[in-house]
């Protein structure tokens, strides 16, 4: 019941902000030039002013801003988010064929970036001010310096064209005709490189917050008392001190959900990944109204769904948390 109070009331404040971001993004939109009909009729090549004007009454764009907004409001009620004017399909059927990469990419990147910087951390706090601690610290600053579009570039050379190991880009190989568990693994070494691409950023990040944690809590009062009774020191660092420390790795990862998400959009740029972030950038040079709103109200709520996952594991480690204030 108290993990379940918790979840409903995050929920609740979720709703304003959600609304919030959706005005704020419609009202600035409405300042960029042009529009949607704009582009379709320069893809055409024509500038008749009559077919203009019928586009735009027939996509909804020849009212007020306001009216706009309160027509899009109405059918946002509905779950509807519009047609694409580039595409020509309904916005939520192609977000919803484009989320799963975008899902797959973002959960693996994160689990990777999140055990693999706890791992590293907890090594350079065990050998702090040694030659480890200075190699991993050198070695993480260096990571969080590399652009991720430029570290994806070099490992397309490195892995795909020099070594030729992996793919250098796409979901899968579909002139290979694979099917079942031989597409599924297809698709895995796919997206390795996509993966590492987005995860060592954040890896970076993880292992500088998870170093500093535990060096901190090895200094505490309950720290010396396991060590005066006897207990093993690798008891003392994973019993004792590793489920304090995740405290503030778990809050980071929290609040680095959205930028995950903003990251995928270059990732998914660099190796041509069918996801929303390709998707975002399409959209954006379409000047595509209804499919940018779509895809920022969609990545507005995985990151409410990612924040309210971590919050859950937040209370449960730590349980003098008060989930009714």
């Amino acid at each position: 019941m108290r993990i379940l109070r918790l979840a409903l009331r995050r929920l609740m404040l979720s709703v304003p902000c959600l609304a919030i971001i959706l005005a704020g993004l419609f009202f600035l939109l409405q300042l960029a030039p042009g529009d949607a009909v704009d582009a379709l009729i320069g893809q055409m090549g024509s500038s008749d002013d009559t077919l203009s004007r019928l586009l735009r009454s027939y996509y909804g764009l020849d009212g007020s801003v306001m009216t706009q907004f309160a027509a899009y409001l109405g059918r946002l009620a509905s779950f509807d988010l519009g047609v694409s004017i580039a595409y020509g399909r309904p916005v939520l059927a192609l977000i919803l064929e484009r989320l799963p990469v975008t899902v797959v990419l973002m959960v693996s990147a994160m689990t990777l970036a999140f055990v693999g910087g706890c791992v590293v951390g907890v090594v350079a706090a065990r050998y702090v001010h040694r030659w480890p601690d200075t190699l991993i610290s050198v070695l993480g600053m260096l990571v969080y310096a590399m652009p991720s579009f430029w570290f994806g570039l070099m490992a397309i050379m490195l892995f795909a064209v020099t070594l030729g190991w992996l793919p250098a880009g796409g979901l899968s190989d579909l002139r290979a005709g694979h099917e079942g568990l031989a597409l599924l693994l297809d698709m895995a070494l796919h997206l390795l490189l996509p993966t590492l691409t987005l995860a060592l950023i954040f890896f970076a990040v993880y292992l500088r917050v998870m170093r500093t944690a535990m060096l901190e809590v090895m200094t505490l009062d309950f720290m010396r008392t396991a060590r005066a009774k006897g207990v093993r020191e690798g008891a003392v660092l994973f019993r004792h001190a590793l489920r304090n420390a995740l405290l503030p790795m778990v809050t980071i990862a929290g609040l680095q959900a959205s930028s995950m998400l903003g990251g995928a959009v270059v990732v998914e740029s660099v190796f041509s990944l069918p996801g929303l972030g390709r998707l975002a950038q399409e959209a954006v040079v379409q000047r595509d109204l209804n499919m940018m709103l779509g895809i920022v109200i969609m990545s507005a709520v995985l990151v409410v769904v990612v924040n309210l996952v971590i919050d859950l594991i937040y209370a449960r480690l730590d349980p003098r948390i008060d989930v009714e204030g």
